[in-house]
């Protein structure tokens, strides 16, 4: 099965969700937070709004497990948020109404299942505010396993290339780039550890998502001796599938030592990937599980690399 169908519509519905994320951050708004306090703007919404609607009217037995819902939203305080949230959206859909864009968004409140999309409508909304690194990050899960994934990454510059681009891959299908601008795939493979240039290694800006210290030294022990590249978002993973870097290290932070990985936040970048040529696992070299449940409750920490070297990490960090 190639997908072509849930390809197409995904690519067009992260595009268009890009569309608004990037109308959003012309003019930042300052964030609303959240119960957990992580930071969330209406870009977050209005791409969930955009995004789950696409995908309900094409495919409206399949659920989508996505990051926000609406409850604050319905909130009567909230009116002046989520009338921003419709303005924006309505930008890209006109007929759009603030009781669409509440019910679009809560249409990603649904479970795992055998077959479902997961969905990040900004992952890094902290890159996002800093006018940084952010992915829209959306991906086909079925009988545990990742068959399609799509991110768009409207800030990232690849290699003195243009800014922007959206990522796709199928299982068994390579997987490809293009800039959000233009319309030629380009196929992506990762890099050899023998391109001193661009072996290098990218961990996440914020100290608190990972170990940055163990980070480093499994880095240095594995050949890679150039300082990281911190970047926000699964654009991590959309860099190691380009070949600009050979390894993306994310370890329990001691801080957080019970944190466990949202789905959302690894679906769509794992397939990226793995679909050029690299390897993503944890740090004891399982599997992710996307079967479970909306958390990876059974892994610890994340592994990226290009695969030729992922057994001398896994071994490292378990020596």
């Amino acid at each position: 099965m190639s997908y072509q169908a849930e390809k197409e519509i995904a690519i067009s519905a992260v595009t268009e969700a890009a569309k608004l994320c990037e109308k959003v951050r012309q003019n930042i708004p300052p964030a609303i937070e959240k119960q957990d306090k992580s930071p969330v703007t209406v870009a977050d919404f209005g791409s969930q709004a955009i995004i789950c609607k696409a995908l309900k009217e094409a495919f409206p037995d399949i659920p989508i497990v996505g990051e926000e819902d609406a409850t604050e939203l319905r909130q009567s305080d909230s009116s002046d948020t989520i009338n921003k949230i419709t303005d924006y959206v309505k930008e890209i859909i006109p007929s759009a109404t603030t009781d669409n864009v509440l019910d679009w968004i809560d249409y990603g409140n649904g479970t795992v299942t055998n077959k479902f999309w997961t969905l990040d409508p900004i992952d890094g909304t902290k890159g996002f505010l800093r006018q940084d690194q952010y992915a829209i990050a959306l991906a086909l899960i079925e009988d545990g396993e990742v068959k399609l994934g799509i991110m768009g990454c409207p800030a990232l510059k690849l290699d003195g290339e243009e800014t922007g681009y959206i990522f796709v891959a199928v299982r068994g299908e390579g997987s490809y780039k293009m800039p959000l601008t233009g319309n030629e795939w380009s196929k992506l493979q990762v890099v050899s550890p023998d391109d001193k240039t661009r072996f290098r290694f990218v961990e996440s800006v914020e100290a608190s998502h990972g170990d940055q210290e163990l980070q480093n030294t499994i880095a240095q022990m594995v050949g890679i001796t150039t300082d990281s590249v911190r970047v926000d978002s699964q654009a991590k993973y959309g860099i190691v599938a380009s070949g600009e870097a050979g390894l993306y290290l994310r370890l329990p932070s001691p801080k957080y030592p019970n944190y466990r990985e949202n789905i959302w936040d690894h679906a769509a970048g794992s397939i990226v990937v793995e679909e050029a040529g690299g390897k993503v696992t944890d740090m004891y070299g399982k599997p992710l599980d996307f079967a479970t449940a909306s958390k990876m409750n059974d892994n610890r920490g994340v592994v990226v690399s290009n695969g030729l070297i992922h057994d001398a990490v896994i071994s490292a960090l378990n020596s």
